[in-house]
C-alpha cells in the first residue's frame, strides 16, 4: 500500500490561478484557469453513447466521484489513461468513489472507445465542450490537431480540447483534489490516484 503525505496531494501541475466565472477557452493549455480546490463544478448535461441526455449532478450525488476529463477516443495516451482507469477502478470503488470519464467527442465515438477495453466506468460526451469550459480547462487545438482530430473521429469533430485534467469531487460537487497536466503525455499515474483516495 503507496502511504503519501497530506502535503503531497495537491498535484504539481494544478493552476493556483484565480478561476474565471465565465466559461472561456483558452489559446494554450498554459493559459488556462481552472476551477480551485473546494469550488463546486457547475451544473452539467452530458450525453451518453445512446445519444441519451444526463444530468452530471444526479450522478455525482450518489457517490463521491473521480473525473477524467480527456482529448477522446482519437488520441492514444487517452487510451492508455482509460485502460489503465479500468485496471484500478475496482480499487477506486473499494474506497468509495466512481469513476467518470468525460471528453468532448461526438457521443458517436464512445461505443468504439468502449470497444477497445472492457471499460467499468462510465463514458460521457460533452458536446461543444460546454462543461468542459466552465471547468476552465478548456483550449482551442492548433490546426494540426484539428486536422488530426477529423481525420480520425466519428460525428462533428470537436473545436475544443480539455488540458487532460483529473478532479475528485464529494457528493456535493465540491473539489477535493485535482490534477492537471498541461502536456498531454503526462497523466497521474493509477498507484498516485489510489494514494490520494486513501487520504482524502
Amino acid at each position: 500500500m503507496i502511504k503519501v503525505k497530506p502535503i503531497k496531494l495537491i498535484a504539481v501541475f494544478v493552476f493556483l490561478s484565480i478561476s474565471s466565472v465565465n466559461a472561456q477557452i483558452s489559446e494554450k493549455p498554459e493559459d488556462i484557469s481552472p476551477l480551485l480546490i473546494g469550488e463546486k463544478i457547475p451544473a452539467s448535461n452530458l450525453i451518453n453513447e445512446l445519444g441519451e441526455t444526463i444530468s452530471l449532478n444526479s450522478q455525482i450525488s450518489k457517490m463521491n466521484t473521480v473525473l477524467v476529463f480527456y482529448r477522446g477516443g482519437w488520441c492514444p495516451f487517452c487510451n492508455l489513461q482509460l485502460s489503465g482507469l479500468a485496471t484500478s477502478t475496482p480499487d477506486i470503488v473499494k474506497l468509495g468513489y466512481q469513476v467518470i470519464a468525460i471528453s468532448p467527442d461526438d457521443y458517436k465515438n464512445i461505443k468504439p472507445t468502449i470497444k477497445k477495453g472492457t471499460l467499468n466506468y462510465k463514458l460521457y460526451s460533452d458536446p461543444k465542450g460546454k462543461f468542459i469550459q466552465q471547468m476552465g480547462i478548456a483550449f482551442t487545438p492548433d490546426p494540426r490537431t484539428k486536422g488530426y482530430i477529423s481525420k480520425n473521429t466519428i460525428g462533428k469533430a470537436t473545436s475544443v480540447l480539455p488540458v487532460p485534467t483529473v478532479v475528485v469531487v464529494n457528493t456535493k460537487g465540491e473539489i477535493l483534489f485535482e490534477y492537471i497536466a498541461p502536456n498531454f503525455k503526462q497523466r497521474i499515474s493509477s498507484e498516485l490516484l489510489l494514494a490520494v483516495l486513501e487520504n482524502l
